[in-house]
């Protein structure tokens, strides 16, 4: 009899369908989202900062407007912005009501946009407009769909208003290439390896980040996550025989030769690489691919996928640790 897959492995297989779910949802919540032209700043916290991260630089590279992305504790108050949006799978998550409720009580007030997965959290009464994407809400503490699901819609938003940056995939394309992503097989070798360097560039500096997040929280991996041209700068001194480069999106000219140079693994989306592909494959499908590999190494480890070490779905801070 086959093992029960683990509460992650199935949330992380619903993907391809939360994110087509997300395109059908994007003229409903089109209103909460940002307008062309508008200067916005995201915000988030873990995942969620990851996330606004990728997005800000898609929207602002493809020419929707000014995007920034801040850690919620990190928000830069001295700054004004059209419109700010949190993101937050429980909408419990202490940094962004305290941001929202500090936004609400200025003046001149910023409007501001939630999205988050629960209806029945406080950020619904936090934020002047809130997108619920309860069919991908999730049971794990390890934040999977969710996640890719905001992105996903956020990224449908600027498909449909014609401000994809060049080069960046239809939605659909996204779709099936995360169905492929979830039977391509895992190399044991990448499996087997020590270390993993992620690497991105552009919107995907991003994802490469919170991959690295997936590694550290369910299997305790030796993760680091850089923008692509810096991987010269230094963070190639790491890499070696038994250890992987990453990299979500086009290979910069000459990094697959470098890797290789010093002893290293290479996983590239392009199938540019020596393990991980089997042609190219958009870079947020690719996700995909680094979540499985978090829950297989934790399996080969003997971590939980579904109960990380020191973790909880939600971090609520007393009022001494805020």
């Amino acid at each position: 009899m086959s093992p029960v897959p683990s509460r992650t492995t199935a949330e992380i297989a619903t993907q391809p369908a939360t994110w087509r779910q997300a395109k059908q949802s994007v003229q409903r919540f089109a209103p909460a989202l940002p307008q062309r032209g508008e200067r916005v700043a995201v915000v988030g916290c873990g995942t969620s900062w990851f996330m606004a991260q990728a997005y800000a630089e898609l929207r602002e590279s493809g020419g929707h407007g000014e995007t920034h992305a801040f850690a919620a504790s990190e928000f830069p108050w001295s700054r004004r912005y059209d419109r700010i949006v949190a993101i937050s799978r429980s909408g419990t998550t202490t940094e962004v009501l305290e941001l929202l409720h500090r936004v609400r009580d200025a003046v001149p007030a910023t409007p501001t946009t939630a999205i988050t997965a629960d209806p029945e959290t406080p950020v619904m009464a936090a934020a002047d407009a809130v997108v619920v994407l309860d069919f991908a809400d999730e049971e794990s503490v390890v934040q999977t769909r969710f996640a890719t699901t905001v992105l996903a819609l956020l990224r449908a938003h600027l498909e449909a208003e014609g401000a994809l940056p060049a080069g960046v995939h239809p939605l659909d394309r996204a779709v099936l290439d995360a169905e492929r992503a979830l039977e391509l097989p895992l190399d044991p070798a990448v499996v087997a390896a020590e270390q993993f360097t992620f690497l991105g560039a552009g919107w995907t500096c991003g994802l490469a980040l919170e991959a690295a997040l997936k590694m550290r929280e369910a299997a305790n991996a030796w993760t680091e996550a850089y923008p692509a041209m810096e991987y010269r700068h230094g963070p190639i001194a790491i890499t070696a025989p038994g250890r992987v480069a990453w990299m979500f999106g086009e290979l910069p000219t000459g990094l697959a030769e470098d890797v290789r140079r010093v002893g290293g693994l290479l996983v590239a989306d392009s199938g540019e690489g020596d393990s991980g592909g089997d042609g190219s494959l958009d870079p947020l499908a690719a996700l995909i691919l680094a979540q499985r590999l978090a829950v297989a190494l934790a399996e080969v480890r003997g971590y939980d996928p579904d109960r990380p070490r020191n973790l909880t779905r939600s971090v609520v801070l007393e009022p001494s640790d805020a």
